[in-house]
């Protein structure tokens, strides 16, 4: 597994296997959101089969997929009401974790300093930097 951290609450990953889950959880994360939608995956890893694996494995499961000409402002939030409930560490995942920090840088915005932002997408591997109007947009929304 390819577990890359953003803060200390949140990382990001590609593509997990339902048999990641028990490790995952055993190692603290309490709220799986896969970002990844079942189009692009065999229906071994879908949303349904991850979903039931991540609960088996104590997890709670949040399905926010997200094609990048359809990132939309609700899908955003969805991802901060998601990391905001979780009672624990959250992974988020997606085909390579792009999409998943992405949406977290998104839903960032406002409570860090963009700066912030964008050094901990660096430092986790995805340079973002192309976002940061967007992030300056809604960090003065905010």
């Amino acid at each position: 597994m390819d577990i890359r951290p953003l803060d200390d609450t949140t990382s990001v990953a590609p593509q997990l296997d339902p048999g990641d889950l028990p490790a995952l959880a055993a190692e603290g994360y309490t709220t799986l959101i896969c970002n990844r939608p079942d189009s692009e995956v065999p229906s071994s890893h879908q949303a349904a089969a991850m979903q039931i694996a991540a609960e088996a494995a104590g997890m709670t499961f949040v399905f926010n997929p997200v094609t990048m000409p359809q990132l939309t402002l609700q899908a955003v939030e969805e991802q901060a009401d998601a990391i905001a409930a979780a009672d624990g560490m959250v992974l988020a995942y997606c085909a390579s974790g792009t999409r998943s920090a992405i949406l977290w840088a998104l839903a960032t915005a406002g409570q860090k300093p963009a700066d912030d932002i964008l050094a901990a997408t660096a430092g986790a591997g995805y340079a973002l930097d192309g976002l940061r109007s967007q992030i300056e947009a809604l960090e003065a929304q905010a």
